[in-house]
């Protein structure tokens, strides 16, 4: 299966870390946030990367060439930033059919390959790793709404008023009937086409969309501090394999 990582932004938040680069290529623990990205998809079985690119994008395309671990690199310029949609749309002459998708400022210790499953066994239209977060903290993501088995009914993004605390992490599972949605998107009151609006058109077009909740934690690197945090997770996970490693040695010496 194809995996689409977008990693168009310039990550304004990020300064002074972006001044130089473009956000998927600020360092946490040690190594870019694309490779983070890269190596968990290329895990999942990613049998081609298509890499949206936009901000700085020459530093990304001679760090990585076009190959990462064997498995081929492809990439598309987003000339403008127009949103997730729209930066979805760059890759489709590309997409043969279904597909994993990544926000490339992400970074994930979770049930990702839950999702794919779900999209091979279940021929879902898609779907979505979701997480619960506090109620006064929905309004900054793009909020799902489901039903009694698990089905994404609406999604809203960053609504003032949300109807649930499930909001989207930023890895999916489509099929390419999301392109033809992404299609007929309007801009939002933010002037950016929205991939939650596309998501609506499925979902009133009669689609099914999954939700798989999230076991585990993820990190969006909007700003120096959730870098900072994003190294503290990793070190936690890093130092428990640790303990682990240290406890079986020790019983082998036993």
């Amino acid at each position: 299966m194809q995996a689409v990582v977008l990693a168009a932004g310039e990550g304004t938040r990020l300064r002074p870390l972006t001044e130089d680069k473009p956000k998927g290529m600020v360092e946490v623990d040690g190594k870019p946030i694309l490779t983070h990205c890269f190596e968990q998809l290329v895990d999942l079985g990613a049998d081609e990367l298509l890499v949206v690119v936009g901000y700085k994008k020459e530093v990304i395309i001679s760090h990585y060439d076009d190959e990462f671990q064997g498995v081929p690199i492809t990439y598309a310029h987003q000339r403008e930033q127009k949103g997730l949609a729209h930066a979805l749309l760059t890759v489709e002459e590309h997409i043969d059919g279904d597909f994993m998708l990544m926000l490339g400022d992400n970074i994930f210790e979770a049930n990702l390959q839950d999702v794919l499953n779900r999209q091979r066994e279940d021929r879902a239209d898609a779907a979505f790793l979701v997480e619960e977060v506090p109620w006064d903290e929905a309004s900054r993501y793009g909020v799902c709404d489901t039903n009694k088995y698990g089905e994404i009914v609406d999604v809203v993004e960053k609504p003032e008023d949300p109807p649930s605390n499930l909001v989207m992490t930023g890895f999916y599972t489509f099929t390419p009937a999301i392109l033809h949605a992404c299609h007929l998107v309007q801009p939002s009151n933010r002037g950016e086409y929205e991939i939650s609006d596309a998501v609506d058109l499925l979902i009133k077009s009669g689609r099914t969309i999954d939700a798989i909740r999230m076991d585990g934690w993820r990190m969006d690197v909007g700003y120096p501090e959730d870098r900072d945090r994003a190294e503290e997770l990793l070190g936690d996970v890093e130092g428990g394999a640790d303990e682990t490693d240290g406890a079986a040695a020790a019983d082998g010496a036993e």
